[in-house]
């Protein structure tokens, strides 16, 4: 698996000097990017207000890819045809869900049917689809995991996961097993790191199992002091590296940042350094 990074991990930058913070990031050393764009109705690219001829520019200045992408809100009314103009054109690989919420398992099942319809789009358009979890996706509507209904209720052809190895762990889970589960239906893995001395926090899930979980619930749980810098906290990474190698099919391992106590970039830096230990993976 190649080393990507996601770049939320230096949102500020980016909302600040997306060009330049592009730059900074290639200059660190990483050549795949995830982007984060939380403006799709207004913006149809990588976010911040950058054209696709600027992107195309930017990647062949510093030699880097967009292989993927993060994009909300993803809905019916969302500029589809817009979105995948662009990401055909700079060469994007993957768009994702970021993040949902399901208020009872009807819900569920009406956006299972968005994800067809939108899984659809994109596969028409040799684009992959991908659903990203946070630690949620692993409370249960009628003793069955929100994750495995959205598996079961979706084509396996247009609908495919992102697996994040952190919120899994936050769910209670543990992602060698989610891996064994899902085998190939996983193309992305997403890796953060859990900070030493709040082992006894990893749990978010505990008393939520069977209770919607919405945006105020996940927010209200979620402490900044629990992120660290990867490969430098409390998660086996590499046993996430040997098991996406062995069961799934995935091109790229994400490095995110949510919470630093770093500058981002600084942060990222750190990240790479410490990362550098594990197998499996190249840059």
């Amino acid at each position: 698996m190649k080393i990507g990074i996601q770049l939320y991990s230096v949102r500020n930058r980016m909302a600040a000097d997306p060009i330049d913070t592009i730059k900074k990031v290639a200059e660190a050393g990483y050549k795949h990017l995830e982007v984060a764009n939380h403006d799709a109705y207004n913006d149809f690219g990588v976010g911040f207000g950058i054209t696709a001829q600027q992107t195309k520019e930017l990647l062949a200045e510093t030699g880097v890819e967009v292989f993927g992408a993060h994009i909300s809100p993803l809905a019916d009314d969302t500029p589809f045809d817009e979105i995948l103009e662009f990401h055909n054109e700079i060469g994007t690989k993957y768009i994702t869900q970021a993040i949902d919420f399901f208020a009872d398992k009807d819900e569920l099942l009406r956006k299972t049917e968005l994800y067809n319809r939108i899984g659809e789009r994109c596969h028409k358009a040799g684009i992959q689809y991908l659903y990203h979890n946070h630690f949620h996706e692993f409370q249960c509507f009628d003793g069955v995991t929100v994750l495995e209904l959205i598996m079961q209720n979706t084509d396996p052809d247009y609908v495919k996961i992102e697996l994040d190895t952190y919120w899994a762990c936050r769910g209670k889970q543990n992602p060698v097993e989610v891996m064994k589960k899902y085998g190939e239906r996983i193309r992305l893995i997403h890796q953060k790191d859990f900070s030493k001395g709040y082992e006894d926090e990893m749990d978010l899930l505990s008393g939520l199992e069977n209770s919607p979980i919405g945006m105020e619930e996940f927010e209200s749980v979620i402490k900044k002091e629990t992120f660290t810098e990867i490969g430098t906290g409390v998660l086996p990474i590499q046993d996430f590296i040997d098991a996406a190698n062995k069961y799934c099919k995935c091109d790229y391992i994400v490095l995110e940042q949510d919470y630093s106590t770093h500058d981002e970039i600084d942060s990222i830096k750190i990240s790479m350094e410490s990362f550098k230990k594990f197998t499996g993976t190249e840059w």
